[in-house]
């Protein structure tokens, strides 16, 4: 028997009269005004047209956790020369590692010097995300913190720059709310808290934990520092470079520096009028960074020189207290946990009036700590420097193709697409989601990198007709596997290790979710190319003459957007380094 084939008629296609290269409108909203959002503003205006970017900030004023964290001795790790943005340069740092303040500073003089205020609102909070697959639009949920209005909004596209190291949370102890002194999160500092001659705990030796201690140390009756876990504690960064002899070690004996890393007068001012200097000195620390990489693969060379060299460090600030040495060297590799230049913290552990408490703690009574063996000890003040959330679990509903990507990242190991987007969730982007370069060097500069990949994305959507863009789900699960196969060949994954930089919440044998597979440079290289293979695309309905969602309606009318720019050089593929653009 002949089964007849009926021919389905297709719509008429209709020619877009538009040229090609035309943008379509689109609304982005933002998450964060820290780093991250700021310089997404830079980013957007650099490379979009035809655009409207609003971004929410919860805070009253910008800069993410520069803004919140404001504990004393709070500074970065990372050089003060690098932790700025490439299109931003600062000159004028007072250190080699800046001071929160000089950061946040920082940040909010860039904002009002490039007009950026205008695009941001603070005081506002995105509670909820639906996306709208017919639209091809994200209903959003606002919170207007100062009159506690909701409203709603919409967008094309979602950049979430909310950041993973700004959700802190309280440590999960017993009984916490009992306390009946003063109870403190190292990222809720109170202003002008006054600590001088109380007895004090602090909680956590992670880098916050390690730097408030040397900072508030001599002015304490008693310090009482509760740790679980040891961790490296490496030598002064400058020694560090000297030693090593990276690309910096020439640089940095020709810099003026006091015994406390702050630069001479003189200096900032030779940094100010030498321009060429000043960026061979910046490039020279950038290299040292970049190279760091080695020493975190296991078993390597560079591993075991760096570690050996570590443990005499560490043992030397020490004192060769035996008992110190035991709680405070790991076992685990150089690296595991975040490697902190940490001054003064090994000499404050060793002065008489700090306590090293490494027993487990039973719970927390009115008048202070119980440990397990039963003994309270009493205190003035509990300073919990416990860390932030670093599940990836929105802080809101985000509801893409799936449902709730809430339900779904607590449910298994988070995974991304190149940690900036998230299987199921179109047009949806995450400045530092799962598996980001987070612990390779200055954010700053990895955040310019995923900005612009990000802005690729949105314009390629913007002149060639698509509505929605998602990376596949087989994209995310092969690059997932990629990520679990390499992680073992890195410190990062050593067994019994508790960091951050796994999931679950820092179990010692969790899956790494918060770095990326490689080096920093790896990582630049990844994001160059737009891998268009990996996405699955929603095209535009031809704004109702309905072309049968043609892939090529964008080709248009047969014109390009170049011919018809007047200030555009349209025979520039007649210059000779044009063929060196590929």
């Amino acid at each position: 028997m002949t089964r007849l084939t009926i021919p389905t008629e297709k719509p008429p296609y209709v020619v877009k009269e538009e040229p090609l290269g035309n943008a379509k409108h689109v609304k982005i909203i933002g998450i964060g005004a820290g780093a991250s959002g700021i310089n997404m503003i830079r980013t957007l205006r650099k490379n979009l047209t035809n655009y409207e970017f609003v971004v929410y900030e919860k805070n009253d004023k910008v800069g993410g956790t520069w803004f919140e964290n404001r504990y004393p001795g709070c500074r970065c790790d990372v050089p003060s020369h690098n932790y700025q943005f490439s299109w931003r340069p600062n000159p004028a740092w007072s250190n080699f590692f800046s001071p929160a303040e000089e950061i946040e500073q920082y940040l909010n003089e860039t904002c009002e010097e490039e007009h950026m205020l205008d695009s941001i609102k603070t005081r506002h909070r995105v509670s909820g995300a639906w996306w709208d697959e017919h639209r091809g639009l994200w209903d959003l949920n606002v919170v207007n913190l100062e009159t506690g209005e909701e409203f709603k909004d919409q967008a094309n596209f979602i950049i979430d720059g909310s950041g993973i190291l700004n959700n802190w949370k309280w440590p999960d102890i017993p009984n916490l709310e009992s306390y009946k002194g003063d109870l403190i999160h190292t990222a809720n500092w109170p202003k002008d808290f006054d600590y001088a001659n109380k007895t004090v705990a602090i909680i956590g030796n992670g880098s916050s934990g390690i730097q408030l201690l040397p900072a508030i140390q001599t002015d304490v009756q008693k310090l009482y520092h509760f740790i679980r876990t040891p961790t490296w504690v490496i030598p002064p960064r400058i020694m560090t470079m000297k030693m090593m002899g990276g690309p910096a070690k020439d640089m940095i004996s020709q810099i003026e520096l006091d015994d406390k890393e702050n630069f001479s007068p003189a200096q900032i001012e030779k940094f100010k009028k030498d321009p060429a200097f000043y960026r061979k000195f910046v490039k020279a620390i950038e290299r040292d960074i970049s190279g760091v990489f080695p020493v975190l693969l296991n078993g390597g060379p560079v591993q075991k020189f760096a570690q050996s060299k570590t443990v005499e460090y560490m043992t030397a600030m020490l004192g060769g207290d035996e008992k110190l040495c035991k709680a405070l060297i790991p076992q685990f590799p150089l690296g595991a946990r975040r490697m902190t230049p940490a001054p003064g913290y090994l000499e404050a552990v060793r002065a008489p009036n700090t306590e090293l408490v490494t027993g487990g703690i039973s719970s927390v009574v009115p008048e202070g700590i119980q440990l397990e063996s039963g003994e309270i000890i009493k205190l003035d003040v509990i300073i919990c420097a416990t860390g932030f959330d670093n599940t990836f679990v929105p802080r809101f509903p985000l509801v893409g193709r799936y449902g709730n990507v809430q339900e779904r990242m607590k449910a298994e190991t988070p995974k991304a697409y190149m940690s900036c987007a998230l299987p199921g969730v179109p047009n949806y982007f995450t400045s530092l989601g799962p598996n980001a370069p987070i612990g390779h060097g200055s954010v700053l500069t990895l955040l310019e990198h995923i900005a612009r990949y990000v802005a690729r994305v949105i314009g390629k959507c913007q002149t060639e007709g698509i509505k929605a863009v998602a990376p596949s789900d087989a994209a995310v699960e092969d690059y997932a596997r990629h990520v679990a196969a390499f992680m073992p060949r890195t410190a990062w994954a050593a067994p019994g290790a508790r960091s951050w930089f796994k999931g679950s919440g820092g179990a010692a044998d969790a899956p790494v979710t918060a770095l990326h597979p490689g080096s920093r440079l790896h990582f630049f290289h990844m994001l160059e190319r737009f891998r268009g293979e990996d996405w699955d695309y929603v095209y535009d309905d031809g704004g109702g003459a309905n072309p049968g969602r043609n892939r090529f309606h964008y080709l248009g009318n047969g014109f390009s957007t170049m011919e018809l720019d007047p200030g555009f050089d349209s025979t520039w593929y007649l210059d000779e380094e044009a063929d060196s653009k590929l």
